[in-house]
Parts: structure tokens; sequence; C-alpha cells
């Protein structure tokens, strides 16, 4: 039986790309005789559209996914985690996919905000990290130049929150137990920009980057109420 979630998935590697030319033809064919199906392709390329004002292509380095699913694998999840094996294996095709294109669109992000005379500096100047849940598109993704040390963080499928705000956190062995805020994220439109100049280029490039939903404010603790999507800095290749 085809679930909500199964046309969603089908529908984003549509319009990402991801396909091979035969389900392309398949899925072209099925959507017009599928309302759901066109309808869920139709909401992929609303919110994707954005990414349609880039100036350029730029291939992300050929290692990258493999980095992403070490990263994966060596991230400390804190909490009791249930795992539906089945679902999982169901997935897997399609987070592999995902991946893919989510590094792709924060690759060229990078090059269409701006970030055009990092090409001119050193390779390692300029980090990325994408924050995204399950197989999903990305609901954030940051931008660390070593040099500056300004932080970026831009919304890509993160949505407002009644009442609620997010918050941007970093934890590090060198900066003692716990996360520690980075600040809120002013906007879920519009990216929001932070100096890290009070941190070490040499921690930046080690630490684990953090977002969570909290109460307008920001968290009442000074650490996340809610589960945080993590992610580590990897370097940007020109």
């Amino acid at each position: 039986m085809t679930t909500p979630d199964d046309i969603d998935d089908l529908a984003g590697e549509y319009v990402l790309g991801t396909l091979d030319a035969a389900e392309r033809a398949q899925v072209a064919a099925r959507r017009l005789r599928e309302t759901a199906l066109d309808a869920a392709i139709r909401d992929w390329e609303r919110r994707l559209s954005p990414l349609n004002e880039t100036t350029a292509a730029v291939a992300p380095p050929g290692d990258l996914l493999q980095r992403i699913e070490r990263q994966i694998d060596a991230e400390k999840i804190s909490g009791a985690t249930v795992v539906n094996i089945a679902d999982l294996q169901r997935r897997v095709r399609t987070w592999r996919r995902l991946a893919v294109a989510a590094s792709a669109i924060a690759a060229s992000l990078v090059v269409a905000v701006g970030v055009r005379e990092g090409m001119y500096r050193d390779q390692t100047q300029t980090y990325v990290a994408v924050f995204a849940k399950d197989d999903v598109l990305p609901a954030f993704y940051f931008t660390i130049d070593l040099k500056s040390r300004e932080l970026t963080i831009r919304p890509v499928g993160a949505e407002r929150q009644p009442g609620k705000t997010y918050q941007m956190w970093i934890a590090s062995d060198q900066l003692g137990p716990g996360p520690q805020s980075l600040g809120l994220v002013d906007d879920t439109l519009a990216p929001t920009r932070k100096s890290l100049t009070n941190f070490d280029p040499n921690l930046l490039q080690t630490a684990t980057f953090g977002v969570s939903l909290e109460p307008a404010g920001g968290s009442p603790t000074g650490k996340p109420t809610s589960p945080a999507l993590h992610s580590k800095l990897l370097p940007v290749s020109h």
C-alpha cells in the first residue's frame, strides 16, 4: 500500500532529480493520473523554487556523502531512541539519494548567497553544516568563514512555529559539559549572522552544532528544552 510518506518521498526524488531516466518517466506518467502525487510534486517545486535563483552550480566533493555518513555513525545521540528496522530499511535508498541532493543544494547555495569571493581563498576557510532529520528536506544549513569567524545560518525547510523560536548551540569537550547557546535564529525566512570571534578556529572545526525549537525568547534553562538537530562542519571545496 502506498502511504502519504511514500508519495512525498517519491515526489522529492523526482523534483531533486535523483531518479534514473526510467523511474523519472514512470513518475511523470503517474502524476498525470494521481492527483496526490501531482500535488506533492508541486509542493516540492514550490519549496525549492528559491534555489532557481542560484547563478551557478558547483559539485560537492566526491567523498562528501561518505563523510556525512561517517559523522552520523559517530554522532552521540542522547536519550532513548526506538528504531523501526523495517521502516529504516525501506528508507535507506531514499535517504542516500536525498543526502546527496541536500549536500549539492548546500554547496550550490553557498555560491549563490555571496560566498563567491571564497573561491579565491584557501579551500579550508569555508565550512558548511547541514541540519536535517530523517529523509526530509534540510531545515537549516550553516556556513562558517573561519578567517572572519562569521557564522551564517540559512533556513531551507524550517517552518515558523507560533510562540516558538529556533535557537543555535555549540558543544565541545573544550567548552565543558553541555552545549552553549549561540543565540536565536532571527527569522525562518532570512539568513541570521553571528560572530564567533570568541571561539578558536580549531575548536569550531571539531565542535558539534545544534538547532532546537524553543519557547519565544529562547530556552529558559540555558540548555535545549527539545530534541536538537545536530551536525558538524565539513569543508567546502571550490
